[in-house]
Parts: C-alpha cells; structure tokens; sequence
C-alpha cells in the first residue's frame, strides 16, 4: 500500500505530529511487515505511508482500528488530500 497525504499548508506540524503517532501502533498489529512515514523534502505538506501487509485481509482490519479513526477525527479539516493505492509487488 502506498497512502499520500497532504496537510493543508497552515496544519503541516500538526498532522504530521498526528501521522507519527500512528507509527508504534500499527507496527504492532497482526499482518504489518511494513509501516512506514515519508516527508517530501520540496513539499512539507507531502506524506507517504510506504505500507506492506501480510495480506489484504489484516490491512483491512488495521484500517478499522480504534487509532485510525482517533487520527481521522483529530485531523478532520486539516487534510487537503488523501490517497490510498492498493499494490503489488511485481
């Protein structure tokens, strides 16, 4: 999975400090092999979670956990926009 995020200019700090709590967790969840948070180095407002699951079943369960939806609602108006892309490995 490949998920881009991109705060809204004045809210850059803010979520990102939100996104990176999200990190300890979800490595501790059943499936996550991979978890990972990248920063745009010309473009602050630019995150990617570089994500691999053991399967599309356990990362469907993790998109149902408590803390995403604690993030979601934290951030709610602070995300200009948000993209998730499903991949596979060639």
């Amino acid at each position: 999975m490949v998920v881009k995020i991109e705060a809204k200019e004045y809210k850059v700090e803010f979520v990102k400090s939100e996104l990176l709590k999200l990190i300890e967790q979800t490595r501790k969840e059943e499936g996550c092999l991979q978890y990972d948070l990248h920063q745009d180095n010309t473009n602050p407002a630019i995150f990617v979670f570089d994500e691999k699951w053991q399967n599309r079943d356990l990362w469907q369960q993790h998109m149902k956990n408590e803390h995403l939806k604690a993030y979601s609602k934290a951030t709610e108006g602070t995300i200009e926009s948000f993209t998730v892309n499903e991949m596979s490995l060639l």
